[in-house]
């Protein structure tokens, strides 16, 4: 993780990158967003049917990739006197490729921009989810914080 004493010095740090740890997408976590969401769709959860489906099997829900911004991208970076950060919102999604059920996947954050606003600090990151062993990324996003400053 990055940490940056001020948000001077996160503003000099625009176009920096982190890479977070992997994250292995298994059935149980698929099920388990299925169930959260009330999306039940068989390419991400009837294995059997999914082996004969498009994909040649289950593949993870694209707004799963999303879900999992907090543990692959927030967190990243961290400003000195924080008391939260907090989503503001995401511009430009894209799911270029499925990520297959027993994938691991993690995330390139590169900080984008840095605003500075009256509650703190808005900072927008520049999110490529990665699947292990695949050219195109699962996820592209920019994602956007609002980092509270006390």
């Amino acid at each position: 993780m990055a940490r940056f004493s001020s948000v001077e010095e996160l503003k000099a740090a625009v176009g920096q990158t982190e890479t977070s740890d992997w994250i292995t997408i298994d059935q149980e976590r698929v099920n388990q967003f299925a169930d959260a969401t009330d999306d039940h769709q068989w390419i991400h959860v009837d294995p059997e049917r999914a082996k004969q489906g498009p994909f040649g099997g289950p593949i993870a829900h694209g707004y799963l990739s999303l879900a999992l911004l907090p543990a692959l991208a927030s967190g990243r970076f961290r400003v000195d006197g924080m008391v939260m950060g907090v989503n503001y919102g995401l511009d430009r999604v894209r799911f270029p490729h499925p990520v297959p059920v027993g994938s691991r996947v993690r995330a390139h954050s590169e900080i984008a921009s840095v605003e500075p606003v009256a509650q703190g600090v808005r900072v927008k990151l520049l999110v490529t989810i990665e699947i292990e062993g695949v050219d195109k990324p699962a996820a592209v996003a920019e994602s956007i914080s609002l980092y509270v400053l006390g």
